[in-house]
Parts: structure tokens; sequence; C-alpha cells
């Protein structure tokens, strides 16, 4: 993640933003922060997960969607990029014909870790969801081989760190049956 100029910018100038190129960025403070492309672990499990909460939508025919990479506004200028986002129908519609940067909090976000983001993920987004009352919040880390769920409880997210075989217990989805094996293996191909 690099900070790209000392310019500073509000939301609404981020918002209308193109240099031109493919960059991805994040508004931190103000100013933009080029995002590093992601190692192709990490794409590969960002769309296991995606196919895995898709069906799980599906199964409970929940007015939801899955997105990758869109925006979530967290401050006054500020905009982080999820890896991963559910978000109501409702909350798409108020987009259409705009930047895909939610203003309300998704129902949940994933973060797949990268070396390059270990404190953007465990430490800013973390606040920055928590300022937002982000319900759950999962925190995916293939170099620590575990994964790390968030729960908004009574103004404070509770935490639980999973390993191994351990099930990911969500109240977005109960019927989920997803283990930390079978995430971290979705990052490999066979």
């Amino acid at each position: 993640m690099v900070n790209t100029a000392t310019q500073r910018f509000t939301f609404e100038e981020y918002l209308a933003y193109d240099d031109g190129t493919d960059n991805h960025y994040e508004l931190v403070d103000g100013l933009l922060v080029l995002m590093n492309p992601p190692r192709i672990e990490h794409f590969l499990i960002t769309k296991f997960l995606e196919q895995v909460l898709d069906s799980a939508i599906a199964q409970l025919s929940l007015p939801w969607l899955t997105f990758r990479e869109t925006g979530v506004r967290t401050g006054y200028s500020k905009s982080r990029l999820t890896d991963l986002c559910v978000v109501t129908k409702d909350q798409t519609k108020e987009l259409l014909g705009q930047s895909a940067v939610f203003q309300t909090a998704p129902r949940l976000i994933v973060e797949v870790v990268s070396p390059d983001a270990i404190a953007r993920d465990y430490r800013y987004k973390r606040s920055e969801y928590a300022a937002l009352e982000v319900p759950e919040y999962w925190i995916v880390d293939p170099l620590a081989a575990k994964v790390t769920i968030l729960l908004w409880e009574e103004g404070l997210y509770e935490e639980t760190v999973l390993v191994g075989d351990q099930a990911i217990a969500s109240p977005t989805f109960p019927n989920l049956s997803l283990t930390v094996e079978q995430i971290l293996a979705a990052g490999t191909v066979a």
C-alpha cells in the first residue's frame, strides 16, 4: 500500500476520481492510497468464500448480495476496499448509477490478509468497521493459518480465533457448514 499523492481529497472527489489506470485506491484521511495487487491465493480464497456465501444466501432465500472489491465509507474522508462483503439488495439499489462505495454498514465483511496488509486488516479496518457497527467481520489469515471472527455485541467486537478443523459460527449465516481448513485449502490449486 502506497500513498500516491499529498493532495487531499474529499469523499465526493474520491468517488469521481479516475487516473486513467486500472489502479485501485482507498481513501485514508483524505489521501489516496494505492492498493497493491493481491497474491493469487488471496483471489482463490475470496472467490471460494463468495461462492459459499452466495449459495447460503440462495438456500435461505435472503434479499442479499455478495460483492468483491467494493468500497465502504468508513469516515468523513475515509473509504476502504473490502475483499468481500454481504449487503442487502436495498443497499445495492441505492448505488445504481454511482460508484460502488457503500455508505451504510454491510451485514458481513471478509478481509483476506496479505503480507503487506497485516496491520491494515487487523487494526485499522477493524476499528473503522467497528465505528460503522458492521455486525460481522471475518479476517482470513492464510499467513498464520487462522480465521478471526469479530461479532458486534454491545458496542464492541467479540473476537473468536479459529484454526484447523474448527467450524465457522456465523450468526449471519447460521446454517453455514465451513471450516478454517476448507477456507485455507481454497488458496491452493490441485
